[in-house]
């Protein structure tokens, strides 16, 4: 769009745990428009979590927050084209695209996992998550290590 930014759509909470959060994530895992579907996956998940980190003594869904936290990737690398040639230059993300790219790694590294349900597959990349291993911490990993592979190229960034 040219002129105008397009309006912010407002997500209504979610039903269990009233947190917008949450259907942001739902509506991530979502396919086909199912989203009773992705909300049972999504809650199941979080009671497996709950059920296997009883010793954390913390409450599932902060422990799916934290683990959240721990892959949120806070630099990306773009490509620019500066005299011929494209250049990955690093830039840091916005705010709104951390959580979004943070929620669909966990989600597309969840759906690779080898296992029985996605709700296991997904409640087990959450625990990954949270101790800083897993599909989707290595993918953050990377995306910082090409950040600073390519630092000299910083200076190009709009």
């Amino acid at each position: 769009m040219r002129k105008s930014k397009p309006k912010k759509r407002i997500l209504l909470p979610d039903p269990t745990y009233s947190d917008v959060e949450v259907t942001r994530f739902v509506n991530h895992l979502m396919y086909d428009g199912k989203k009773s579907i992705a909300f049972g996956i999504f809650y199941d998940a979080i009671k497996i979590v709950e059920d296997k980190m009883a010793a954390e003594g913390k409450p599932a869904l902060d422990i799916w927050r934290e683990a959240l936290l721990e892959i949120t990737p806070q630099l990306e690398v773009r490509s620019r084209r500066v005299g011929g040639a494209n250049l990955q230059v690093p830039q840091e993300v916005r705010p709104e695209r951390k959580v979004s790219l943070a929620m669909k790694n966990m989600i597309n590294a969840a759906r690779k996992r080898s296992g029985h349900s996605m709700s296991e597959k997904l409640a087990a990349e959450i625990m990954a998550a949270y101790h800083k291993e897993g599909a989707a911490y290595r993918r953050m990993e990377e995306l910082h290590r090409m950040a600073e592979a390519n630092k000299a190229f910083a200076h190009f960034r709009r």
